[in-house]
């Protein structure tokens, strides 16, 4: 299992751009897949985007395809989140997740992933 440490959040005005890191510590396989996901008070955790660690597959949710775009360095065992256009419907905490290829879940079910980082806060002004 592994270990996962996000950076990257902060306050920001609508229509600015952020990106978001994440650190796996441990080890990682291709074809696993490991996604963002985000929460924003009073709602459930809702799935934003999710790539291989090889880079293969990228894929989003519905309100930020266009405007987020994961990436993925399987040598540093890092995942990105870059983010453009913030509304500030996008104000949450945002989780970094891994899960293993093969599993029962789709890879938007937050089901699918079995580590979980600390999340880290993005606050999107109007």
């Amino acid at each position: 299992q592994v270990q996962l440490v996000e950076s990257g959040g902060g306050l920001v005005q609508a229509g600015d751009s952020l990106r978001l890191s994440c650190a796996a510590s441990g080890r990682t396989f291709s074809n696993d897949p490991v996604g963002w996901f985000r929460q924003a008070p009073g709602k459930g955790r809702e799935f934003v985007a999710v790539i291989t660690w090889s880079g293969n597959n990228p894929t989003y949710g519905n309100s930020v395809e266009s405007r987020f775009t994961i990436s993925s360095d399987n040598g540093k065992n890092m995942v990105y989140l870059q983010m453009t256009n913030l509304r500030p419907e996008d104000t949450a905490v945002y989780y970094c997740a891994a899960g293993h290829n093969g599993g029962v879940y789709h890879w938007r079910s937050e089901l699918a992933y079995n580590s979980w980082g600390q999340g880290t806060q993005v606050t999107v002004s109007s």
